[in-house]
């Protein structure tokens, strides 16, 4: 990380390692909204499917996990599979997904990520329960959740690199945006696809039957994006010198330590505040969880709505200044907005809302900034392995941390945890070139 920070030699392709084999670039999309739906509504069926798991995992547990069984591998399966295998997995996804689309293409490998996302699904709804065929039930979902991993991870490395690629001049802040539009609005219709399944059925058709529901219908849903993205034009051109599975870290080691020390920050703050800020919410200020998910909800929509702005302004001031503005503000600004919460909707309606505007910095441009850092025969791969690994690490990490500095009476480090990382990206974002404006390598 220090000696990332302290280079100021730029990190564009051409700085380190050996010079790329040019190659012919392909003419650029003509149909731009077109390659935007193929990504996004890939990607945002890609994001139901990974949440839909999370928000059903108590019923899943239940017929796949029971707490009456004898085998003594069943508890130790359960963990593995809620708390573990998705988020292992990505790194993988990153790097193996990434060198399919360096190597054949970003429609190729976007076509693979969302087939391995609807089986996987399709696998979780079919999963049979631990009475019908004992430990082979969890073994089944522990595979159906490692291929998701694998597909989310994937996802990631392919969908940056191809919308990116997609964007006409002046417009890759823009199309960058619209990762984290349909990431929010996958996670917003797993929820509501949950709550209104919970809300119509009785617990006994939720822990019999009404859990596979929209695991089944993802797997429809993977279809429907599966077609659309045959319609989308391919980004790269083939390149004959086909890049290895390793060529990017082994060329480009400091562009990769440079991809972890952008995410590092802001994977824990989007995290925290999208996801696990309710709970911690909870257990801080005693707010009722009803009251505590309606808020998320709402907040979500709001910071779905942001993202395009922050992609636009991008584009006009570049992107060091919404970095600057994401990393700076979490680090000033995290403790005493974590430490204002009460037990008040309306304290942490505005206390999610106003985190959401600062980590628009980050997220609206964070497919661009990493497509901007590595040449375009190892894009796919080179973001795909460090960005996902640095999820892994913080992202996937903080619902865990936060419940550690409460269980051992210190809940109030938490917010200086994120302070203190989001510090550490700042420090990175400062030394970063602007490459808002500088022609991207296609």
């Amino acid at each position: 990380m220090v000696a990332v920070m302290t280079d100021r030699t730029s990190p564009s392709p051409a700085s380190p390692g050996s010079p790329s084999p040019r190659i012919s670039a392909p003419a650029p999309p003509r149909h731009p909204v077109r390659q935007l739906l193929a990504a996004s509504v890939g990607n945002a069926v890609e994001w139901y499917d990974w949440y839909a798991y999370t928000f059903l995992a108590t019923y899943i547990a239940g017929e796949v996990f029971p707490q009456s069984a004898d085998n003594s591998l069943v508890p130790l399966l359960s963990t593995f599979a809620v708390f573990a295998v998705g988020f292992f997995m990505r790194p993988v996804g990153g790097l193996l997904m990434g060198a399919v689309a360096d190597r054949h293409g970003r429609r190729a490998a976007l076509t693979v990520t969302i087939l391995l996302m609807g089986g996987s699904s399709l696998l979780v709804g079919l999963t049979p329960t631990y009475a019908a065929v004992g430990v082979l039930a969890p073994v089944v979902l522990v595979l159906a959740r490692l291929l998701q991993g694998l597909s989310v991870g994937g996802e990631f490395a392919a969908s940056t690199t191809f919308l990116v690629e997609s964007a006409g001049p002046g417009r890759r802040g823009l199309f960058s945006s619209f990762q984290y539009v349909s990431t929010s609005i996958g996670q917003l219709i797993a929820s509501g696809v949950s709550a209104l399944l919970v809300s119509v059925l009785s617990d006994g058709q939720m822990d019999g039957w009404g859990w596979r529901i929209p695991f089944l219908a993802g797997a429809l849903l993977s279809l429907v994006g599966f077609w659309i993205r045959q319609g989308a034009q391919e980004t790269r051109s083939a390149d004959h010198h086909r890049p290895g599975l390793f060529d990017a870290l082994r060329q480009y080691p400091r562009q990769s330590l440079l991809i972890g020390g952008i995410t590092a920050g802001g994977t824990l703050a989007y995290y925290t505040w999208t996801s696990y800020l309710p709970t911690y919410a909870e257990l801080n200020t005693g707010i009722d969880k009803s009251d505590a998910l309606l808020v998320g909800t709402v907040s979500l929509g709001f910071f779905a709505l942001l993202q395009p702005v922050g992609g636009l302004l991008s584009d006009r001031f570049g992107r060091k200044p919404l970095l600057l503005f994401f990393g700076l503000g979490f680090a000033l600004l995290s403790v005493p907005l974590l430490h204002s919460l009460s037990g008040s909707v309306l304290s942490l309606l505005l206390v999610q809302c106003g985190g959401m505007v600062l980590l628009t910095g980050f997220t609206s441009i964070s497919a661009a900034v990493n497509a901007e850092v590595f040449p375009a025969r190892v894009r796919a791969a080179g973001i795909g392995f460090p960005y996902s690994l640095t999820v892994a690490l913080f992202g996937g990490t903080a619902p865990y941390m936060g419940t550690l500095f409460k269980e051992i009476g210190h809940s109030g480090l938490f917010p200086w945890y994120v302070a203190a990382l989001c510090l550490v990206s700042s420090a990175v974002y400062l030394r970063l070139p602007e490459s808002a404006h500088r022609e991207l390598e296609r």
